[in-house]
């Protein structure tokens, strides 16, 4: 319990100074670092034929975002399939299938990182670096963008919403590329690997030849945990030793997860001219984000009674699947902090957390606003916030506004349409994975779990998984690959249409009548809207999943 404070209570300390850096660098301020950075971000341009004060609407600025992101994927799609022939392939991989290459290339363009494959078998060192590793990078600006572009909408002081590139451009230089040596330093410390080296094999203890790979892995694991990405140099993620060394390692993991979406939160407040409002939000997220772990916690801390049962000793809670050297707190805290944040990086099996543990997981994801990825998550609780506005207004008998912008049938429309996305992806696909049930291999209430989770992140481009799934096949590379893709663009591109509706009107003066937005009641308020729109929309797959196994289990 104490690494788990300690742990919060460093998040709550750095993402206050974080959130002010980021104000900075979204509005054009003065930073520290203006020296170094100026003449970089000015070299770029120069060379793309960048034009930083041109000004885009909503519709250029999606437009330019998609064919951007569409261009990477191109040009990554071809390297996966052709990387038997590049350089830096010590281990001779050979080229990925159509299917595979196709859902993997999706998944790392739009922040997922779902992985069909184990990487150190499956990607040459130059598909990791210059496909997995760059898009690591350029997915999170992308969602950093997004997020800007949303709130420079709702703060409405001019119609524009700033420029994708010099944005995209800014946040890579000043934030991600420095935090992530820093990082990248501090793991090499801890014992994770650097290098370029091939597969060694080696002669064990017991006299057997064990092959151990290598490469480039503190690299990615840094942007991996920044950049709320999540896929794993291995196969077996961020509980592999190479990955994630040690306990030090592991909190440094977490804190990369986490610091920079908090931050955006407190960023927003600072864009507002209004802290309070940043709060209100933040604790609305900080809420469900304990609920959840406490619920993981005292779950896993009870342990397997079909284990008891047998007469192994439960005191230690269920360890099946876990780190020794993590224990319970650190692997629960690490479930729900990557579901929460969207990263989908794992230092624990989540197929073998107990079923109300591997439902807070779950859970997280179908709601898709407890932190989020990078500022995703923010865009989607500010349209939850705007969805409690309007409800409350109707309660009352007044028109809705949400800062001081009157909330009408056009953005209301506009959010129902995210809401109903995003439970439509899940469950279309997972009960269209159920007529055709290929690679299911637990037939029971776990195996409608499994289905539920594979579509759930993909969705919520978290990439975590319960790996119980046969899924490197056609069917569910090219299904989740689908998912990933609108799950990722349609909600960015109808937000951002949404703050441009917003962005257009004018300011409404405040008067008594006015529904305060940045105080404690409103953050009860917008905690409740949020859990009963999500029990209302997936409580019925969760019975049917989690639910009747954990009753199953006990009972």
């Amino acid at each position: 319990m104490l690494q788990i404070c300690l742990t919060l209570a460093i998040f709550i300390i750095l993402v206050i100074p974080m959130g002010k850096y980021l104000y900075n660098i979204a509005t054009f301020q003065k930073t520290f670092a203006d020296k170094a950075f100026n003449s970089i971000d000015n070299s770029i341009y120069k060379v793309c034929g960048i034009n930083q004060s041109e000004e885009m609407s909503w519709k250029q600025y999606a437009l330019s975002l998609i064919l951007t992101n569409a261009v990477m994927v191109f040009v990554g799609y071809l390297v996966l399939r052709l990387q038997n022939i590049h350089v830096f392939n010590p281990n001779g991989i050979e080229g990925m299938d159509a299917s595979l290459s196709f859902n993997t290339i999706i998944s790392f363009m739009t922040n997922t990182n779902l992985q069909h494959y184990a990487g150190e078998s499956g990607l040459s060192y130059l598909s990791q670096m210059g496909v997995i590793c760059y898009m690591m990078f350029t997915s999170a600006a992308t969602g950093y963008a997004a997020s800007i572009a949303f709130i420079r909408g709702l703060v409405g002081k001019k119609k524009t919403m700033g420029n994708f590139y010099v944005d995209m451009i800014r946040i890579t230089t000043r934030v991600l590329l420095p935090l992530a040596f820093i990082v990248g330093l501090i793991l090499v410390s801890q014992g994770t690997p650097q290098t370029f080296n091939a597969t060694q094999t080696i002669t064990t203890i017991e006299g057997k030849l064990q092959d151990i790979p290598q490469g480039p892995v503190a690299a990615i694991e840094s942007i991996k945990h920044l950049g709320t990405n999540g896929g794993g140099f291995f196969g077996a993620n961020s509980s592999h030793p190479f990955e994630n060394p040690t306990i030090i390692s592991n909190i440094v993991e977490l804190l990369s997860m986490m610091i920079l979406p908090g931050a955006i939160v407190v960023m927003f407040g600072h864009m507002l001219s209004n802290k309070k409002q940043g709060w209100a939000i933040f604790a609305a997220m900080g809420a469900i984000f304990i609920i959840g772990l406490s619920v993981c916690f005292l779950a896993e801390n009870a342990g397997n009674p079909i284990l008891a049962d047998l007469g192994l000793n439960q005191s230690m809670g269920n360890m099946e699947g876990k780190e020794i050297r993590f224990g319970i707190a650190q692997s629960t805290l690490f479930t729900t902090v990557t579901t929460s944040f969207t990263t989908g990086t794992v230092n624990n099996m989540h197929d073998s957390l107990t079923p109300i543990g591997g439902l807070v997981p779950l859970v997280n994801m179908m709601l898709n606003v407890v932190f989020g990825g990078k500022g995703v998550g923010l865009m989607n609780m500010i349209m939850y916030a705007i969805l409690t506005v309007f409800l409350c207004g109707l309660m009352v008998g007044r028109t809705p506004e949400f800062l001081s912008k009157k909330i009408e049938g056009k953005e209301m429309k506009l959010i129902a349409l995210v809401i109903i996305l995003h439970p439509l992806l899940i469950l279309g696909f997972s009960s269209l994975a159920l007529v055709s049930p290929e690679g299911i291999s637990n037939p029971g209430f776990h195996g409608l779990t499994q289905v539920l989770y594979e579509f759930t992140s993909s969705a919520a481009n978290n990439g975590s998984g319960f790996e119980g799934l046969v899924d490197n096949t056609l069917f569910w590379n090219t299904t989740s690959g689908i998912v990933m893709f609108y799950g990722r663009y349609l909600s960015i591109v109808i937000l951002l249409a949404v703050s441009s509706s917003l962005a257009h009107k004018n300011h409404v003066n405040k008067s008594i009548g006015t529904l305060r937005t940045d105080n404690l009641t409103f953050t009860v308020v917008l905690v409740l809207v949020v859990l009963i729109i999500g029990a209302l929309t997936f409580f019925p797959a969760l019975a049917l999943g989690p639910i009747a196994e954990h009753l199953t289990l006990w009972f």
